[in-house]
C-alpha cells in the first residue's frame, strides 16, 4: 500500500471548474490474463507495482490485456458543489469502474461501447461517474480498461454545473457542425437535380461520408443513430471514412474533369481506390487492429489533393480551391497525426480535439467555392464562344447582302444572261448552305453550353463560420538545452539575483532599502549597515561547492520528478560523484518538503524552491 500513499491526490476545490487528472497522478498496472479482482489489485502484493504515467495519458498499449488504473481524489465534505469524474475517450469497449465505500469494499459501476447507450444513467456521449457528496478526506479510486483499439486514458474531475454548460456548449457545435453538413448536402441536392451534373452528386456523397465519420468518432451516432448496434459500433467510424476517401476520388475526377484532361491521372486514382478496397476487404476479415488504422485513409486525400495540385500546374483554375480545402483537411490531419504520437508540446482542449472538424468546415468551404469556379469557367467559355458566333454571324449577313446587291444588279442590267447566271447562282448558294450548315452546328453547341450555364448559375452563396485553436504545453528539456539557457555563473547568478529581489532590496540585518554593489558578482551592500550579502545567501546554492549551472540543473531534476530521481542517476547525468549528488539532492528534497508543508511552492516552476527562510549550511 506504500505506492498508494505515495500517489498525488487530487484536491476538491470549488474554486477550480475542472481538473485533467496526468501524468503521476493516473497509475497503471497491465493485467494480461484479466483475472484480477479489484480487491487483489487494491492489495499490498499489486498496489506496489502500480506505475505512475509517463505520458500525459496512459493509453492501452498492449491490446490484448486488461489495465488497471487508479487515482487518488482528496475529498471535501464542506464543498458546495456536486463532482464527478469524466472519461474524454468514448470509444473504450468495458471500462469497470470501482468506488469505495466508506464500510470497505468498492461499487462497480461499468460503461463502454460494448453495452447499449440505454444502460447509461446520464444520456451522454462520454462515460460519466458521480462521486458521493458526503466523502471527505483521500480516496483510491480504481478502473480497469479492455479495448481492441487504441484506448486514451483522458479523466476530468468536473462539478456538476460546470459539465452541463460545457455539455450544452459542445452539443450545439454538433448541431452546427452537422447542420452545416446537412443544409450543404440539400442545397447540392438541389443542384443535383436541376442539373444533373454528377460532381454534385460525389460531393453529396462525400458529405455524408464525413459527417458519419465525425458522428462516429464522436459518440454521437451511438447515442441518437444506433444506441443498441454495439458489434456495428466498433466498424462504423471505419466504413464511414472509407465511404468519405471513395468519394473525394470520385468527386475530384469529376470536379478537375480527369477523364477527359488528364486519363492518366484518372488511372492513378482508380488504382488508389482499389487498393484502398482490398485493405478493406482483408483487414476486415484479417485483423481488427488493421480495420482500426485510421492514417491509411490519408493515401486516397493525397490522391486526390497531388490530382487537384497537378491540375492547378497545368492552369486548371478550379483547382486552386480544392488545393487550399485539401491543405485544411491536412492540417487537421497532422494535429490528430500529433495526438497520435503522445507529443507533449501540443496542447490539449476543445481545438485540439475538435480540428479535423474544424478542417472539414474549411474543406467544405473551399471545395464549395471550386465548384462555383467552375460555374464562372464554363460561363467565361460560354461568352467567348458566344462572341464567336456573332462575328460569323455578321459576316455570314455580309456575304448575303453582297450576294443580292449582285444578284439585282445581275438582273437590271442583263435579265436575258439569267440563265448564263444561274450556274454561278447555285455556286454562291451552295456556298451560303455551307456557312449556314456551320452557323447551326455552332448555333447548337452554344444552346448547350447556354443551359448548363443557367443552370449552374444558381449555385454562388456559401456562408461559412470557423473557429481557431489556442493553448500550449511544455515539456522537459536535458542538461544541454539547459545550459544553453544559463551558459556561466554570470547568468545563474543574474537569474538568482532576480529571484531574490524582484522588486526592491531589504536588508536581511536592518531592513534598510538602498544598497550599493558589493565585492562578489550580484552581491549588494546594505547603504546603512555596510552589511555585504552574498546572491547565494539564503538560497539553496549558499556554501555549495557545485558548479552553479549544475546545482541549477539538479534543482531542475529534483524538484521536475517531484524528488523521485535517484543520486545514481543524477551523478550519471552531471557527472559529478554520487555522494555529492546524494548530499545535495537530500538538501533539496528538505527544502521542497519545508515549502510543501507551509504551501510555497507555486506553479511558476523549479525557481520557486531556490530561495529559503534561513541561512543552510
Amino acid at each position: 500500500m506504500g505506492a498508494a500513499f505515495a500517489q498525488n491526490a487530487v484536491q476538491i476545490r470549488d474554486e477550480v471548474d475542472q481538473y485533467i487528472f496526468s501524468f503521476g497522478e493516473i497509475e497503471y498496472l497491465e493485467d494480461p490474463a484479466g483475472k484480477l479482482s479489484v480487491e487483489e489489485a487494491a492489495s499490498a502484493q499489486w498496489s506496489t507495482q502500480f506505475k505512475p504515467s509517463k505520458t500525459f495519458s496512459p493509453q492501452n498499449y498492449n491490446r490484448a490485456s486488461y489495465y488497471w488504473y487508479r487515482i487518488k481524489i482528496d475529498h471535501n465534505l464542506k464543498s458546495a458543489r456536486h463532482w464527478q469524474i469524466e472519461f474524454f475517450d468514448q470509444t473504450i469497449d468495458e471500462l469497470s469502474f470501482y468506488m469505495p465505500e466508506p464500510a470497505g469494499g468498492y461499487h462497480l459501476e461499468s460503461f463502454g461501447d460494448n453495452f447499449p447507450f440505454g444502460n447509461r444513467f446520464l444520456k451522454h456521449k462520454n462515460f460519466i461517474v458521480h462521486l458521493p457528496d458526503q466523502y471527505d478526506g483521500a480516496y483510491t479510486y480504481y478502473f480497469r480498461v479492455k479495448s481492441r483499439q487504441r484506448a486514451d486514458i483522458l479523466v476530468v474531475l468536473r462539478p456538476l454545473e460546470y459539465f452541463f454548460n460545457y455539455a450544452l456548449d459542445e452539443y450545439f457545435f454538433f448541431g452546427i457542425f452537422y447542420g452545416m453538413i446537412l443544409v450543404f448536402c440539400f442545397y447540392n441536392l438541389l443542384m443535383f437535380v436541376a442539373v444533373h451534373e454528377r460532381h454534385y452528386l460525389y460531393y453529396i456523397l462525400y458529405l455524408l461520408g464525413v459527417g458519419l465519420y465525425e458522428m462516429s468518432s464522436d459518440g454521437i451516432a451511438f447515442q441518437y443513430l444506433w444506441p443498441n448496434a454495439t458489434e456495428w459500433n466498433q466498424y462504423a467510424p471505419g466504413f464511414a471514412l472509407y465511404f468519405a476517401s471513395t468519394f473525394a476520388l470520385f468527386f475530384a475526377a469529376s470536379l478537375l474533369n480527369l477523364r477527359k484532361q488528364y486519363p492518366r491521372l484518372l488511372w492513378v486514382l482508380g488504382g488508389v481506390l482499389a487498393l484502398r478496397t482490398a485493405y478493406l476487404v482483408v483487414s476486415f476479415y484479417v485483423s481488427d487492429r488493421w480495420f482500426n488504422l485510421r492514417f491509411v485513409e490519408v493515401i486516397p486525400f493525397l490522391a486526390a489533393f497531388y490530382a487537384g495540385i497537378y491540375a492547378l500546374r497545368k492552369g486548371y483554375r478550379p483547382a486552386r480551391f480544392m488545393v487550399v480545402g485539401y491543405s485544411f483537411l491536412f492540417l487537421g490531419i497532422a494535429i490528430k497525426f500529433i495526438q497520435y504520437l503522445d507529443i507533449n508540446w501540443l496542447p490539449l482542449g476543445e481545438l485540439t480535439h475538435y480540428s479535423l472538424g474544424f478542417s472539414f468546415i474549411m474543406e467544405m468551404m473551399f471545395l464549395s467555392f471550386a465548384i462555383s469556379d467552375k460555374i464562372k469557367l464554363l460561363r467565361l467559355e460560354k461568352e467567348k464562344a458566344q462572341e464567336s458566333i456573332i462575328e460569323q454571324l455578321q459576316e455570314n449577313q455580309k456575304l448575303k447582302d453582297s450576294l443580292n446587291e449582285e444578284l439585282e444588279l445581275q438582273v437590271k442590267i442583263k435579265t436575258g444572261e439569267l440563265v448564263q447566271k444561274s450556274d454561278f447562282i447555285a455556286a454562291q448558294n451552295r456556298q451560303l448552305a455551307e456557312a449556314n450548315q456551320k452557323l447551326a452546328v455552332q448555333a447548337e453547341e452554344i444552346a448547350a453550353m447556354n443551359a448548363l450555364l443557367t443552370q449552374d448559375n444558381k449555385k454562388l452563396k456559401h456562408d461559412v463560420e470557423v473557429v481557431t485553436e489556442a493553448r500550449i504545453l511544455s515539456k522537459e528539456v536535458d542538461f544541454e538545452e539547459f545550459s544553453a539557457m544559463y551558459p556561466d555563473d554570470a547568468s545563474c547568478l543574474r537569474f538568482l539575483a532576480e529571484i531574490k529581489w524582484p522588486k526592491d532590496f531589504a536588508c536581511t540585518k536592518c531592513h534598510h532599502h538602498h544598497f550599493s554593489e558589493g565585492r562578489s558578482p550580484y552581491s549588494r551592500r546594505c547603504s546603512r549597515c555596510g552589511y555585504d550579502e552574498s546572491v547565494t545567501a539564503y538560497t539553496l546554492l549558499q556554501n555549495t561547492r557545485l558548479p552553479i549551472n549544475k546545482a541549477f540543473y539538479m534543482i531542475f531534476l529534483v524538484y521536475s520528478t517531484n524528488g523521485s530521481i535517484s543520486s545514481h542517476k543524477l551523478s550519471e547525468i552531471l557527472h559529478i560523484r554520487q555522494s555529492t549528488c546524494w548530499s545535495y539532492s537530500s538538501k533539496i528534497k528538505k527544502a521542497m518538503k519545508e515549502k510543501r508543508k507551509h504551501g510555497e511552492i507555486r506553479h511558476e516552476g523549479w525557481h520557486s524552491i531556490l530561495l529559503v527562510e534561513e541561512p543552510t549550511v
